[in-house]
């Protein structure tokens, strides 16, 4: 069912990405007076068609769902000789390059509107994520020596507010690439004063490698968890069996403080076998006990256990903005995310940052299959980014992409002719073979990320 629920919430994507980007090219179409013979969603063999409006435009489903298209009057693909003026004087290549423009630019144009819709429409709802409160920061750490040190709550990056966990990762992601120092703005916790406070974090330590993983936990910084707090207990599980009980708070696991629950699910999981003096509060008084945990195998790899719940979920926010507001920010939202998609293609081109990074469709499935049984808001925030990813890279001047028609009518527009038929075909395989070999990479990178 798993892989049924990924199948169809990676279709579904699909259709709404392609039906959305090529209606931008059917409504500029339409209303530059171009004569629209075709809207397919897919490619390939038509499995069902039917004719509708006064041109008599074919609505098409293909047989293979990987993208789609709009056929208009062209020259360049049908026989012309028999058509009427008015039907002539409709025809796509006799357009003005400004129209031909307008049309070719609609497409992309659509899918950064679409992400634009969907980030209003989750701004006004109320999104809810993990606040932007700082875990205790490890000692030696570029966090650490510019003055954090843990339950700090995160106001600001460079200026710009932070509202939870989220925006701060996409904000110091920024402040990476641009290889410029992370002045953070906060709060520390427990201050009844809330006095703001500044740091500022270094980011020249960063590799290219480090940017493709947790970069934030090689600068010192991580998301807050709650205390260790124990919660149910299986019956006859080591937890029961040593004494433990439901409530218990843990202060230390064999004389080391346990800072939160996550550091406490990753000591006894480090120690199985092993017994263990654990110490801490229960109903305000202390105790101290001895717990074995049991070993379990996780892919060869032996973990240890004492089958006790410990919360670990984060402190959660929800940043909700008027529809005025919303919009705004889901404009800079796009934005920025362009922004940040052609830094990343920059830094790939000059060796910065590793060509694994390129996913294809394996790996676009996978996450479209995640989002969708975590919950409908992640589902559609995960439209939304892969719409401004489809309008970023169709914007690429590669021939054959709408990137490339771009420039042959930028070069039009600046030197008032058309570009020869022959530099166009030789063009238009380069773009092939481009096209084919980032595709050949990305397909590689996905059966590596399955493998591993």
């Amino acid at each position: 069912m798993t892989l049924l629920h990924t199948v169809l919430a990676f279709l579904l994507a699909l259709a709404v990405l392609v039906v959305v980007h090529e209606l931008g090219h059917y409504w500029v179409a339409r209303l530059c007076g171009v004569k629209v013979l075709r809207f397919s969603v897919g490619m390939g063999k038509i499995v069902w068609s039917r004719r509708f409006g006064p041109d008599q435009t074919e609505w098409a489903v293909s047989l293979l769902p990987f993208g789609g298209y709009v056929k208009m009057l062209d020259a360049r693909e049908q026989d012309i000789s028999k058509l009427s003026d008015a039907d002539l004087k409709r025809e796509f290549t006799r357009q003005h390059v400004g129209k031909r423009f307008a049309i070719v630019a609609a497409g992309p144009l659509a899918n950064f509107l679409l992400a634009i819709a969907v980030f209003a429409g989750l701004y006004t709802y109320g999104m809810p994520e993990p606040a932007a409160v700082l875990r205790a920061v490890p000692e030696s750490t570029p966090a650490y020596e510019a003055g954090l040190r843990g339950g700090e709550r995160i106001a600001s990056i460079n200026g710009e507010a932070v509202e939870g966990w989220s925006e701060l990762r996409w904000k110091m992601m920024q402040a990476a690439l641009d290889k410029a120092p992370a002045t953070v703005g906060f709060v520390r916790r427990g201050d009844g004063r809330q006095t703001p406070e500044q740091a500022v974090v270094p980011l020249d330590s960063l590799t290219a490698t480090d940017l493709e993983g947790d970069f934030l936990g090689k600068l010192g910084i991580d998301l807050a968890r709650p205390p260790a707090v124990l919660g149910r207990l299986v019956d006859g599980g080591p937890a029961m069996a040593a004494g433990l009980r439901e409530g218990d708070r843990i202060l230390r696991v064999g004389g080391e403080p346990v800072a939160d629950g996550q550091a406490f699910v990753e000591r006894i999981r480090s120690a199985p076998g092993q017994a263990l003096l654990i110490e801490g509060l229960r109903d305000g008084q202390p105790f101290s006990l001895s717990v074995t945990p049991e070993t379990a195998g996780t892919r060869g790899q032996p973990t240890g256990r004492i089958r006790a719940e410990v919360a670990l979920a984060p402190e959660m926010v929800i940043a909700r903005d008027s529809l005025g507001a919303a919009t705004v920010k889901a404009v800079a939202k796009t934005w920025d995310t362009s922004v940040l998609t052609l830094k990343m293609l920059g830094k790939m081109l000059v060796g910065e940052v590793s060509w694994k990074n390129i996913t294809g469709p394996i790996t676009i499935a996978d996450y479209a299959g995640q989002t969708a049984r975590v919950g409908w808001i992640s589902y559609l925030t995960f439209i939304a980014f892969i719409s401004i990813s489809l309008g970023v890279m169709n914007l690429l001047p590669i021939p054959v992409l709408d990137g490339g028609l771009l420039l042959y009518y930028s070069l039009e527009l600046l030197t008032g002719r058309a570009l020869p038929e022959r530099v166009g075909e030789m063009a238009q395989r380069a773009g092939v073979g481009i096209l084919m070999t980032l595709m050949a990479v990305a397909v590689f990178n996905d059966i590596v990320r399955l493998m591993s």
